[in-house]
Parts: structure tokens; C-alpha cells; sequence
């Protein structure tokens, strides 16, 4: 019904940088938060970045915070992830997330998720 898909990963060396993007496609009729969530070997998934739709506030893991960069684009259901300085600790596969209003009958969102794109930074 509601498709993420994410874009960008792949490998990147220490200090380097990276973009990620997810778009969102199918049956949307509003999208409230988009975010992003990451997920290390043997490691709970973690937030590490959100925004809002309706005026863009964003909220950021402390280990992230100056470093990575949220923005999203609401004609094209899309959220963007600019990774820089980039650490051997961001490794992970970093996950899309977006909370969808499917309808107009419908008055609540639903959490939907991405399929994940691999992040690794070599040191």
C-alpha cells in the first residue's frame, strides 16, 4: 500500500561524506514525520534524524547532531540524509521511516519503514 525505498548508501571512508535519500510512493494522503533510524550489528535500531512535514522541525541523535543534515521535499514524498564527517561508528544500515495518512477517511497515521540501505565507513 505504501512503499519507502532509500537510495545513497554504500562505502565511504572516515571523514568523507555520504547522501541518502527515501522516497515514498503509493496510497499517501499526508505524511506528518519522516525520519531516519540506523541499526549496527548486535545493536538496537537508534533514531537518528526526523523532520516534520508541517514546518520542518527537525531532532537529531546527539551523535549526529553537527554533522548529519535532514531535509525533506513534501511534492515528492521525499526525506534526505547528508552525512558528513563521517565515523567508523556510523556504520550501519540505516533505515527510512515515515508516518502515512493512507486516506481522507482516515484520520491517523501509520509507521511505515524503509527495506534499509547499507552504510559502511572505513577508517
Amino acid at each position: 500500500q505504501v512503499q519507502l525505498v532509500e537510495f545513497g548508501g554504500g562505502l565511504v571512508q572516515a571523514g568523507g561524506s555520504l547522501r541518502l535519500s527515501c522516497a515514498a510512493s503509493g496510497s499517501i494522503y499526508s505524511i506528518n514525520v519522516m525520519g531516519w533510524y540506523r541499526q549496527a550489528p548486535g545493536k538496537q535500531r537508534e533514531l537518528v534524524a526526523t523532520i516534520t512535514s508541517a514546518d520542518s522541525t527537525t531532532n537529531y541523535a546527539d551523535s549526529v547532531n553537527g554533522r548529519f543534515s535532514i531535509s525533506r521535499d513534501n511534492a515528492k514524498n521525499t526525506v534526505y540524509l547528508q552525512m558528513n564527517s563521517v565515523k567508523p561508528e556510523d556504520t550501519a544500515v540505516y533505515y527510512c521511516n515515515a508516518g502515512v495518512r493512507t486516506s481522507f477517511w482516515k484520520s491517523y497515521h501509520v509507521e511505515y519503514w524503509g527495506q534499509g540501505t547499507q552504510v559502511t565507513v572505513s577508517s
